[in-house]
């Protein structure tokens, strides 16, 4: 579904690489975590898969296209279907949580009706479905400046759902909540993720999350992949080879 073939990234104004050779697969129904320290090359990889870093060498595949070779349009295709969940929300405060929700349509629609903010019966029906999903059915109507970080991080899910998406792809989407609530979104993240057999992928910090609902944890540090197998393996020295310079000594 998802193949990266000896990816490597080299931003301009630094001396070492962001990704070295990075070789991976990723195929429908996984629940992927990457873990490693800031630096370590998660952004940048999340990034590359949805097209929106290009690699100074290497490939990023989805189902067999090659990234690199599409045209703005198909790549716009291509994005609709993996629905990002950010850090940061990247949502319009001053919007209601239908009219954020909604957006998630845009790459299906025209230039046109998204300025205008046109949509069809059809199209706020869904909205309003995937929003009761998440559990913000009584919220749907309020501003998103109004909500908390976790109600807020439920919009950014709904409106990735309303994209139709093949894939889930998340940088840090829990990295602002606290623990509760970052359990809380895992579990709802997890929930959507098994209703539409989705391939996840999500970016994370916390340890105790990614081997609570992973089915396969990967490891970074510096641009490179140093571990790759079922989270029931990342134990001790697996952390500390990620988390620090060495392995931890017996």
């Amino acid at each position: 579904m998802l193949e990266i073939k000896d990816l490597s990234v080299q931003y301009e104004d630094s001396d070492f690489e962001a990704l070295s050779s990075i070789d991976l697969h990723f195929q429908k129904g996984e629940f992927v975590c990457i873990l490693g320290k800031s630096g370590a090359g998660k952004s940048t990889l999340i990034r590359c898969i949805n097209g929106l870093q290009d690699p100074t060498s290497g490939t990023v595949y989805w189902k067999d296209q090659p990234l690199s070779s599409l045209s703005e349009e198909d790549l716009r295709k291509i994005r609709r279907e993996m629905g990002m969940i950010f850090q940061h929300f990247n949502l319009i405060p001053r919007l209601t949580v239908l009219q954020n929700v909604l957006t998630g349509l845009f790459g299906y629609r025209s230039t046109y009706k998204n300025i205008i903010g046109l949509f069809n019966k059809e199209e706020i029906n869904h909205a309003k479905k995937v929003i009761a999903d998440v559990g913000l059915t009584d919220q749907m109507y309020r501003k998103v400046e109004k909500l908390s970080g976790g109600q807020k991080q439920r919009v950014g899910i709904a409106r990735a759902l309303l994209q139709h998406p093949k894939a889930f792809l998340g940088d840090e989407p829990v990295s602002s909540l606290d623990p509760g609530t970052a359990s809380h979104i895992f579990r709802l993240i997890q929930k959507m993720h098994n209703r539409h057999q989705l391939l996840t992928i999500i970016n994370v910090h916390d340890v105790n999350l990614a081997k609570r609902f992973a089915t396969r944890i990967i490891a970074l540090k510096n641009g490179k992949v140093i571990f790759d197998d079922h989270p029931d393996s990342f134990q001790d020295e697996e952390f500390h080879l990620t988390y620090y310079e060495t392995a931890k000594q017996p």
